[in-house]
């Protein structure tokens, strides 16, 4: 039976392990040893949004698994201009030996998973971003040496895809969660619900004074998204304050990391000084999209029957 990653939730049983393959890899293929695992597979990429960390990230790493990647931007199939998901994702399915969809909504991404017979893995949609936030927590235990007990805080946009993703990963990484954000930007309750069915501390806020104090990491994402662009007037007026600054670096652990999954806009959610200082460690963050996504597409091929 093929297995998908569409939600953070489908990783919930070996997270951890997913994570050590990919550390395992890394170091691996750094100390120049052969890691193809996927000789002779292919990858098919269909890009809705356009990124450079998606498509680089999975691309190299399936060629340094000994495979193929195929980009398919959105004016080079059909689907979008007549052609239906579900045939789209039957005819795909007979080519390749995964997919990867970058999505604009979280109900196209679904409805291909569903009608694939090949593992469908997120490359983001409108409600999730799984391979981002497992490339977190991955960045995260290569810091820190462990996941369990350590205290994230999030500042920023809450309803958006990462605040999403952050809060099933945390849950199933026992992480204790923050989400700092103006409450009309707070989480979809549906993510909320879920993450407190784990064994840690989640808390929704919109009061940003304090909220780093204990905080092991913090993180923050774009205030105006993909798509969103036509709202960057007002989202830029509703977030202010929301900026994470030297000074809420100060307030948090001395050995707190902070995380970024790129691109960032300097001087709206994160200074410069923030993101390029001591306590940054979003470049490791931006490589190891790639170590984890090659871990997850072992997983899933080794998984999948």
């Amino acid at each position: 039976m093929k297995r998908d990653l569409i939600s953070m939730l489908d990783v919930k049983d070996d997270l951890e392990e997913i994570i050590d393959l990919g550390i395992k890899l890394k170091k691996q293929s750094k100390k120049g040893e052969n890691i193809e695992l996927l000789k002779g597979k292919t990858l098919g990429m269909i890009f809705e949004k356009s990124s450079t960390r998606t498509r680089v990230s999975f691309e190299t790493g399936m060629t340094k698994l000994g495979g193929h990647a195929i980009f398919l931007g959105k004016n080079d199939i059909q689907l979008g201009r007549g052609e239906t998901i579900e045939d789209t994702a039957l005819v795909l399915s007979r080519y390749v030996d995964l997919i990867m969809y970058r999505a604009m909504s979280n109900d196209d991404m679904k409805k291909l998973a569903k009608y694939a017979t090949v593992p469908v893995i997120s490359g983001l949609d409108d409600k999730e971003h799984p391979c981002q936030v497992i490339t977190d927590l991955m960045t995260i235990r290569e810091h820190k040496g462990k996941l369990r007990g350590l205290n994230f805080v999030y500042i920023g946009d809450g309803k958006n895809n990462m605040a999403h993703s952050y809060l099933l990963g945390c849950g199933i990484a026992g992480m204790n969660i923050k989400i700092v954000s103006p409450r009309k930007y707070w989480p979809d309750e549906y993510y909320v619900i879920e993450a407190k069915k784990f064994p840690i501390r989640v808390e929704i806020t919109d009061k940003v004074e304090g909220c780093t104090k204990n905080a092991d990491v913090v993180a923050t994402d774009t205030w105006v998204s993909m798509g969103d662009e036509s709202e960057k007037e007002q989202r830029l007026k509703d977030f202010k304050g929301y900026t994470v600054t030297r000074e809420l670096m100060k307030q948090a652990k001395p050995d707190a990391i902070f995380m970024h999954c790129l691109p960032a806009y300097y001087g709206y959610e994160v200074t410069k000084e923030v993101a390029h200082g001591p306590q940054s460690v979003i470049f490791d963050e931006a490589e190891n999209r790639m170590w984890a996504q090659i871990a997850i597409m072992v997983t899933l091929c080794k998984t999948t029957k």
